[in-house]
C-alpha cells in the first residue's frame, strides 16, 4: 500500500472509510499514506482527506432546484392567468378593511350625496345627461373621480375616500365599464363596503342592455344584479322623466338594512 498512488478524491472515499471503520482489517500505517492526486493535495495525509463533501450529490441539488423553479413558474403562471381578479379582489378588500376600521374611529362625516363610479367612455353622458338633472335640477352634491379627486394622492386611496366618504355609490354600467380594471375596482371596493355596513349604498345604472351571459365573466356584478334593483336608462325611452325620478328615490332612501 505504500508505493500506491492514492487519489484523494471522492473515489476514493468508500475506501478511507473502510480503512477507519471495519474492525476485521487492520491496515498498517495507514495515517503514513499520502495522496498523489490532484495536485493540491500531493503530499498531505490520506486519512485527512473530508470525505463528508462526497456524501452531497451536486446533481441532485440541480435536480431539486431546477424542479422548484419550474414549479413556481407554473403555479405564478397558473395564478395570474385565472386567479388574478380574485387577488386583486381580496386585496382590495383588504385595504377597504383597513380603511373602514381607521374610518370608525375617525368618525368622518360623508362629504358626497354620491359617488358616481362610469368608465372615461361613458363621460359625455355622465356630463351631459346626469350632472345637469342631479346636481343642477335635484341639488345632490356628486363625487366624480375626473373632477373631485385631489392630484398627488394615491388612485386607491382617492377611490376609498369617495366610496366611503359618500352615503351612496352609484355606478353607470357599460360594456366599457366592465373591460375596465379601474372600474373592477371601484365596484369591488363598493361591493366590500355594501356587504360589511349591510346597507343598501349601491345604485346600479345600465347605459346598455348586457345579457346575463356577458355577465358571467364578472361574478361579482352578476351577483349584484340578481340580488339588487337596479336603472336602465336604454328601457327609459321616451320618458326619461321617470327614470331620474326613480334615481332620485333611490338616492332619498335612507340606508335600509339588507338583512331586513
Amino acid at each position: 500500500m505504500n508505493d500506491n498512488p492514492l487519489a484523494c478524491d471522492c473515489s476514493n472515499a468508500d475506501f478511507q472509510q473502510w480503512m477507519q471503520n471495519n474492525n476485521q482489517t487492520l491496515v498498517v500505517d495507514a495515517h503514513r499514506y499520502t495522496c498523489s492526486f490532484p495536485l493540491d493535495k500531493k503530499g498531505t495525509r490520506f486519512l485527512d482527506f473530508d470525505i463528508h463533501s462526497c456524501w452531497v450529490d451536486a446533481s441532485f441539488i440541480y435536480f431539486i432546484s431546477s424542479t422548484c423553479v419550474i414549479v413556481l413558474t407554473l403555479l405564478t403562471s397558473f395564478t395570474y392567468h385565472f386567479l388574478r381578479l380574485h387577488l386583486f379582489y381580496a386585496y382590495y378588500l383588504f385595504l377597504a378593511f383597513l380603511y373602514e376600521a381607521k374610518e370608525r374611529k375617525r368618525g368622518s362625516p360623508q362629504r358626497y350625496d354620491a359617488f358616481i363610479s362610469y368608465n372615461v367612455h361613458d363621460e359625455l353622458w355622465v356630463y351631459r345627461e346626469m350632472l345637469p338633472v342631479l346636481e343642477g335640477e335635484q341639488g345632490w352634491r356628486l363625487c366624480l373621480h375626473h373632477r373631485d379627486f385631489p392630484p398627488g394622492k394615491p388612485i386607491i386611496e382617492n377611490i376609498t375616500d369617495a366610496i366611503y366618504g359618500s352615503r351612496k355609490i352609484i355606478c353607470v354600467i357599460s360594456h366599457h365599464y366592465l373591460e375596465s380594471e379601474w372600474c373592477s375596482r371601484e365596484i369591488q371596493m363598493a361591493s366590500y363596503r355594501l356587504f360589511d355596513e349591510q346597507k343598501d349604498v349601491l345604485i346600479l345604472v345600465f347605459l346598455e342592455d348586457i345579457p346575463a351571459h356577458q355577465l358571467s365573466p364578472y361574478y361579482h356584478m352578476k351577483r349584484l344584479v340578481k340580488r339588487h334593483t337596479y336603472l336602465s336608462w336604454s328601457h327609459a325611452g321616451q320618458h326619461p322623466g321617470l327614470f331620474w325620478q326613480n334615481l332620485r328615490r333611490a338616492l332619498d332612501t335612507p340606508h335600509s338594512d339588507l338583512t331586513s
